[in-house]
């Protein structure tokens, strides 16, 4: 339940950070490093370990692997306990200590490796597409794209373009799904004819075998577009 568990560091690389700190701190001392593949590790089984170092949040942990030594038959350890070193610039959404969590979320929107070369690809317009559910955040990203210079194309507004009178798909549409489903205006009555289609795999697939390929071709046009103004 780490925050942004997908970009924790391999555990080979922590390791090594690890032991280049403790290392540089008191080169003489032996370290031992070790993965931990329960909660407790060689706490609760090492008949030479003296001492535990935890923190104020850690401390009951601590407690926890005493009351196992206790029961393996062992000593228990002395808890030292120090306190967690503060971020002075972590931001608002951020833990107040020097935590991995706050470098992971500074992380976000840099890249981790460099962009795929695809020589089948041209190198312009490049063509990047938002998707995601309702309130995910595409809206506010395409603004911040819009913003740096991006040419935007709305596919929810090419949605509902393809429907209009005398739009690409308007004919098909009403051909197919009959004249019920037009307002007194001749608009397209997009609710009664998503009542037709929900549920219906057959009359959803006729629908979009009408609609998507008027709204791919409506998208290349506006690449195009896109590219004529550089």
């Amino acid at each position: 339940d780490k925050v942004l568990m997908e970009l924790i560091e391999p555990y080979e690389l922590r390791a090594a950070k690890l032991r280049e700190f403790l290392e540089d701190v008191k080169p003489l001392l032996r370290y031992d490093i070790v993965p931990l593949v329960d909660p407790y590790g060689p706490s609760v089984t090492d008949p030479d370990l003296q001492c535990l170092v935890v923190s104020e949040e850690t401390r009951r942990g601590g407690e926890a692997v005493n009351k196992k030594r206790l029961e393996n038959g062992l000593p228990a350890l002395a808890l030292y306990e120090i306190l967690l070193m503060k971020d002075p610039d972590h931001s608002q959404n951020e833990e107040e200590k020097i935590s991995s969590s706050s470098l992971r979320q500074r992380l976000l929107g840099t890249l981790l490796r460099p962009p795929r070369q695809d020589p089948a690809l041209p190198s312009r317009p490049y063509v990047i597409g938002l998707t995601g559910g309702t309130g995910s955040g595409k809206t506010s990203i395409a603004k911040l794209l819009g913003h740096l210079g991006a040419f935007l194309i709305d596919a929810d507004k090419l949605g509902h373009a393809v429907y209009v009178p005398g739009g690409p798909a308007y004919e098909q549409v009403v051909a197919a799904f009959g004249a019920e489903i037009l307002n007194e205006d001749g608009t397209i009555n997009r609710k009664v004819l998503g009542a037709k289609v929900f549920g219906n795999q057959e009359r959803l697939k006729s629908l979009t075998d009408i609609v998507w390929p008027e709204m791919a071709r409506m998208v290349k046009e506006q690449i195009g577009e896109a590219d004529a103004q550089g």
